[in-house]
């Protein structure tokens, strides 16, 4: 087992490495490789190779270039498994940023560099239009769809390792989270009460749904009786047209609990669309939405957008994104004490660490409560304990008088000391 290295040009070196023989065809298979950088880079590629053959898991590379197996991997995993909205945006990141720029590259020869270069241009100059670079959020998610992709390669025997495993991407700073205060709230709902779409704002804030769950739901996954919804569906807006599709993941076809006000404000809400569609000369069904133009439609999301920012404006508070009533209700409720797996169920998160990480910017304060409730507990079963230590003293003293009558012993007795 053998392998050498030669120099082709300046920076680039050539691996030739004699990697035993197919078993098809019994002929000795030779690995050729160029790797771009120093010798001792080449020197570093060829030992890998070599450890890999001796241990017996080296994979013969396929002659595909990256933009080649992004759109193979699309195709045949990305599409069947993933949402149609996580679709449509790896779509857009592939064709638009990564296969121009580092499409035509080997899937075999794929290095560090390759990343490296790749995140300082897009940093630098990557947005679409021209004017300038793009977020170190924005590149760290296209790391992340290359590290997602190069795994699959290596999981399916086209590629012996991962190159994106070897690259630290941008790490973003983290931003404060945008979220109306407990004092906003009164003055948020009084701005909104005079808008025809104020039950949708008050559902909002009281449950953490979507838009688009929002406004797919119907009349038929509304339970005010047992004051329950049911979330089986969202709105997605793709090119200008709505249409309605399973939700974002397993775990966000859900069940909600609704709080006894927002009962009482959805019951009027639907009292008001029964009239509605009565003098539409039809009764409401079921399969009605719940949130929806006056003549029933489905409601755009542009429109709740425009209608949220004039209530913002109306009741003076600061501009936010109609998602940040999602994280209003999330904060809310942790900061309220509810437990944060109680929490991830309401909001439709895979798991409670994903909710914790999210919003870790009210850990601090729940654990402020916390030793709080501790102090408090403590104080509690301490108290206990000095009231019958001051008991038991008290019984002491009446054994130790003359003629003390020991029924009148206050201490508290164990059978197994006293029988």
């Amino acid at each position: 087992m053998k392998g050498h290295i030669r120099q082709r040009s300046k920076g680039s070196w050539e691996i030739t490495m004699d990697a035993g023989r197919d078993p098809a065809t019994g002929r000795r298979v030779r690995h050729f490789e160029t790797v771009r950088g120093t010798k001792k880079d080449a020197q570093k590629r060829l030992a890998e190779l070599l450890v890999n053959i001796e241990k017996g898991c080296y994979v013969r590379p396929k002659r595909l270039t990256l933009a080649e197996w992004l759109e193979l991997w699309l195709a045949s995993y990305v599409k069947l498994r993933l949402s149609p909205q996580t679709v449509e945006s790896y779509e857009m990141i592939i064709r638009r940023h990564l296969a121009p720029a580092l499409g035509a590259t080997p899937l075999n020869q794929l290095q560090p560099q390759h990343f490296y270069g790749y995140y300082r241009r897009a940093l630098s100059c990557g947005r679409a239009d021209g004017r300038g670079g793009l977020s170190l959020r924005t590149v760290q998610y296209h790391h992340s769809i290359l590290s997602e992709a190069l795994e699959h390669a290596v999981k399916t025997e086209i590629i012996g390792r991962n190159p994106a495993n070897a690259v630290n991407p941008p790490r973003p700073e983290r931003k404060s989270m945008a979220t109306l205060a407990p004092g906003d709230i009164p003055r948020f709902l009084a701005a909104a009460r005079i808008e025809p779409h104020y039950a949708l704002f008050y559902t909002a804030l009281f449950t953490g749904l979507r838009m688009g769950e929002l406004l797919a739901l119907s009349w038929g996954h509304v339970d005010l009786v047992l004051a329950q919804i049911r979330v089986l569906k969202a709105l997605h807006k793709r090119r200008g047209v709505c249409e309605l599709r399973e939700p974002k993941s397993p775990h966000s076809r859900r069940q909600i609990a609704l709080s006894p006000s927002l009962a009482l404000v959805l019951r009027q809400h639907k009292a008001e669309q029964e009239a509605r569609t009565i003098l539409l000369g039809r009764a409401l069904t079921d399969s009605d939405f719940v949130f929806c133009r006056p003549d029933g439609n489905l409601l755009d999301p542009g429109t709740v957008r425009r209608v949220f920012a004039r209530i913002l404006r109306r009741a003076g508070l600061r501009r936010l994104r109609f998602h940040d009533l999602r994280h209003s209700h999330a904060t809310l409720m942790l900061v309220s004490g509810v437990h944060p797996k109680i929490v991830q169920e309401r909001l439709g998160h895979s798991s409670v660490a994903i909710t914790l990480d999210t919003y870790s910017h009210v850990l601090p304060g729940l654990q402020e409560a916390a030793v709080r409730r501790l102090d408090e507990f403590l104080d509690f079963k301490l108290g206990q304990i000095e009231n019958v230590g001051k008991m038991s003293a008290k019984g002491d003293a009446i054994d130790s008088e003359p003629g003390g009558n020991r029924t009148h012993d206050t201490r508290i007795k164990s059978p197994l000391l006293y029988p």
